[in-house]
């Protein structure tokens, strides 16, 4: 049976790193073709296939069942991520930089944070096979997305995350341990062991994924056996501060780092002096140059990997490109002292600007060969199965050529891919996804990373699709949760990102890194009839902790006494911690949103998917599967608002209840919609909207107490005409009224992303603001400021920022006793009853912080991170 499309169950929320600067936005264009969201959940959609003759399909499918494209949503997704951080402009290179020295100085507010979620998280926990659920797809223990992999041949392996820093394992991968926490950059672009056995840090993702950050530069460790990265090991200057870095590679005696803003070279044997641009397309859009303010100039230098001709390391063939398309896209070698454009001679691979994007090489250590990923920004626009252009290879060894095509999507999809389905085939997201290496003890050894992994023993003229995207549809699943996936075995989460290969014990391993963390596998290992690996294993073992949150919710475990944590994450659903547990469960798939969990019952939960697709579950969805049988036995509902079949909702939409009345949610699109059956809800049809913001609006925050509702909103959303709000009313749809706040009035031109209410006032509101302040923000009234405070209902607010640091603020939270809490994308910062000033709680690494809850009992703080999990902190322990 074919695999259905799907369900935005696994896949990915793009953004670009932070540390030290922008968070780079894809333009308009990037999005895609608009393709509404994906409603009905794979499995349901498994069950209506597998029993449709009978017709016995669960009511909550059909009634949810849309088609869409995915990767434009991924797409879409990303750019919504950066907009809150950008827009009404740009910003400058250096502010995160400046916010991380100055939250680093800030004074401290006590507390010490404990991470909740450092155990495994099985996301095939048999506990929960609801139909929303990925549970028996095959990947096992998950953690957060992984961007980049080195392994030596002592065991040793080194994995950079996406937000949460880099982890080392000394025992061939597992018993995991964070070397970089000091550093003000947790984004990870690139990995490399050199020569020497030093290994290379460079900072800030690139997988134009927006909801990771912007890097600090590239960093050295001498000897990564021991010890951790440190700030003054920083190669060269300030140079790639506010850059991403796609690869580094050696040649020589030096080391090439293709970024965001260009190729750079620099000395491998003195770490000190500047780095050397080596070549930008379009100098003129770089830090300084005269189009640096430009909309577009994030896009205009991109690099997206260097290729060193093993017998002349003065011979270098750049892989340059928008994702999307640009003019200057294309293959670049230099000639007479200048960088030039290949236009023939490269075989087969293209040298069409139109069908050069993002490109990854590897080359055979013995250097007889070259190969390449090659990613078409003509096949994103125009085909709605793939954007791959193909894989290729040069069997003269040389980054010249002449190249082959050995790979294309139609091929890779017959051979036994999971992703065989018209609307997502193999490399539908290879802008986000790719990987190359080749076995360094075979030339014809290739593993290849898009969705899937791929590996070819004979240079590429047979594959096989040794990691498929999962198991659902194979004729060995199953959902008996007796077994993992039936007679299936393990595979890899989806949307491969990284790849190395070293030996442990003598042995060689392939380690992969996706959205769902670190695999490995023998690299001569053993595959099934259909291709399939059957000695992949997990690697993420709970002591790896890179989980991407963004919501959390605690409430009441009745069964077992103490709490149940719950939280939304991206492409990996929704965790469930309960209070006994020692492994978490995941009982929802695809990227978790925004969380609602009854304080009484944290088995009443709202978990929210994309664009307001909300579900609803009363037993935190355990499910033994038999509902693919007797559909009555589904314990998980589809109520999403009217706003998401229309998708005017934001990516990642605001949900809450009333802070008087649980009952009472509020979700925000276009509308404000309000329901009273709190989670005895059963269909969409029982929302009610209670105010329009109009076409082009969406919602991006909502609060409500007694009654009385707070709603911001943006449309434009991107900083071309960027306009934002407030809308003030009642949950009986009564006395809605726009609050007047003028571009260049108190509240600045910028994102609003949250609401705090004073439990015992409603109309004692506090307002937290995201982006940067004008000082980094290039932008029409962008303002100062990133905490304000209205005591009259939200008719006039002040700014109560003092000594805040200019960094964006996400969420805000009134504690018990009158303090306030804000989530930053640096951390969390406190103002203690009664007092105007500032301090930081704890210490945490350089992550964003998305989301702040209370325990029941208001006694602990709930901070979810994007990068590190779920930490809580004792807030009697502040002052």
């Amino acid at each position: 049976m074919s695999v259905p499309t799907r369900s935005r169950r696994w896949f990915t929320v793009c953004a670009l790193t932070a540390s030290a600067a922008l968070v780079a936005i894809p333009p308009s264009s990037a999005a895609g073709r608009g393709a509404t969201p994906f409603g009905a959940r794979v499995l349901g959609q498994i069950a209506k296939e597998r029993v449709q003759s009978s017709g016995t399909v669960s009511p909550h499918v059909a009634a949810d069942d849309k088609d869409g494209n995915e990767s434009d949503e991924i797409a879409e997704g990303a750019d919504q991520y950066a907009e809150a951080r950008t827009s009404p402009g740009i910003v400058a290179p250096g502010a995160y930089g400046a916010a991380w020295n100055d939250l680093t100085h800030l004074r401290s507010a006590g507390g010490r944070w404990h991470n909740v979620t450092d155990l495994p998280y099985n996301s095939d926990d048999p506990r929960y096979r609801d139909f929303d659920s990925n549970s028996s797809g095959g990947s096992g223990n998950v953690t957060g997305r992984m961007a980049a992999l080195a392994a030596d041949d002592d065991g040793y392996v080194y994995a950079g995350s996406a937000g949460g820093g880099v982890w080392r394992s000394r025992t061939g991968g597992g018993r995991w341990r964070p070397i970089s926490d000091r550093l003000p950059s947790q984004s990870t672009g690139a990995l490399a062991l050199d020569g020497k056995g030093r290994l290379w840090l460079g900072t800030g993702e690139a997988s134009t994924n927006s909801d990771a950050y912007l890097g600090s530069g590239v960093y050295v460790l001498a000897h990564p056996h021991h010890g951790t990265f440190s700030p003054r090991r920083r190669v060269g200057g300030d140079e790639l501060e506010s850059t991403t870095i796609h690869e580094l590679r050696f040649g020589g005696s030096k080391v090439w780092a293709a970024t965001s803003a260009g190729v750079w070279s620099h000395s491998t044997r003195k770490l000190s002096g500047p780095w050397k641009l080596e070549f930008a397309p379009n100098p003129e859009y770089l830090a300084g140059g005269s189009q640096a303010d430009d909309p577009d100039a994030p896009y205009k230098n991109i690099t997206n990997d260097i290729a060193i001709d093993p017998a002349d390391p003065g011979k270098v063939v750049l892989a340059v490109g928008w994702r999307s398309g640009d003019d200057y896209n294309g293959f670049y070698t230099k000639s007479g002292g200048t960088w030039k454009r290949i236009t023939s001679g490269l075989g087969d691979l293209p040298g069409d600007a139109a069908e050069v994007g993002s490109v990854t090489f590897a080359r055979s250590a013995d250097g007889s060969r070259y190969y390449a990923i090659d990613q078409s920004p003509k096949q994103l626009k125009t085909n709605p199965d793939s954007g791959l252009e193909g894989i290729f290879v040069s069997k003269s060894g040389s980054p010249m050529g002449p190249w082959t095509k050995i790979a294309d999507y139609h091929g890779l999809a017959a051979d036994n891919s999971a992703l065989d389905s018209p609307g997502y085939m193999p490399g539908i997201q290879s802008w986000y996804n790719q990987f190359l290496t080749v076995d360094p003890s075979d030339p014809q050894h290739v593993y290849a990373g898009l969705e899937e992994v791929y590996e070819t023993t004979d240079g590429g003229s047979s594959w096989s699709t040794v990691g498929p995207y999962w198991n659902f549809g194979f004729s060995c699943w199953s959902i008996d949760p007796a077994k993992q996936s039936g007679d299936c075995n393990q595979t890899t989460h989806s949307d491969q990102h990284g790849v190395a290969i070293g030996r442990y014990h003598g042995k060689s391993f392939v380690y992969v890194g996706n959205d769902g963390g670190v695999y490995r596998r023998p690299v001569h290992g053993s595959q099934d009839a259909s291709g399939h690996a059957t000695d992949w294993t997990s690697l993420n073992d709970g002591t790896i902790d890179t989980l991407q949150y963004y919501s959390v919710g605690i409430g009441k475990d009745l069964d077992h006494g103490g709490l149940s944590v719950t939280g939304g994450l991206q492409d990996n659903g929704q965790s469930v911690l309960r209070s006994n547990d020692r492994v978490m469960g995941s009982n929802f798939g695809g990227d978790g949103g925004d969380t609602l969990t009854d304080p009484a019952n944290g088995c009443n939960i709202a978990e929210e998917y994309v664009y307001l697709s909300v579900q609803v579950t009363q037993n935190c969805a355990v499910n033994d599967g038999s509902w693919i049988n007797d559909p009555s036995k589904v314990t998980s509902y589809s109520v999403a608002p009217p706003d998401n079949a229309t998708s005017e909702a934001r990516f990642i939409a605001p949900l809450t209840a009333d802070m008087k009345n649980g009952s009472t949610w509020i979700a925000g699109g276009r509308h404000i919609w309000v329901q009273t059956h709190g989670y005895a809800i059963r269909s969409g049809s029982e929302w009610t909207s209670v105010h329009d913001f109009g076409a082009g609006r969406v919602a991006t925050a909502v609060a409500a107490s007694g009654g009385k509702i707070y709603a911001a909103w943006c449309g434009p959303c991107n900083n071309e005409g960027f306009a934002r709000g407030i809308a003030v009313g009642n949950a009986d749809g009564t006395g809605w009224h726009d609050i007047n706040l003028p571009v260049d009035g108190t509240v600045p031109n910028r994102y609003l992303s949250g609401f705090a209410i004073d439990p015992n006032n409603a109309d004692h509101v506090f307002l937290a603001v995201n982006g940067f302040s004008r000082h980094w923000t290039e932008g029409p009234g962008a303002g100062v400021g990133h905490v304000f405070e209205s005591t009259d209902g939200g008719t006039t607010w002040k700014d109560i920022s003092a000594n805040l640091p200019d960094v964006p603020a996400n969420s805000a939270l009134v504690t018990a006793d009158g303090g306030l809490a804000v989530a930053t994308d640096l951390g969390v910062v406190y103002r203690a009853p009664g007092h105007c000033t500032w301090r930081r709680i704890g210490r945490l690494p350089a992550v964003a912080v998305l989301q702040l809850k209370t325990s029941p009992d208001g006694g602990t703080l709930y901070a979810a991170t994007h990068g590190r999990g779920i930490y809580t902190v004792k807030l009697r322990h502040l002052h």
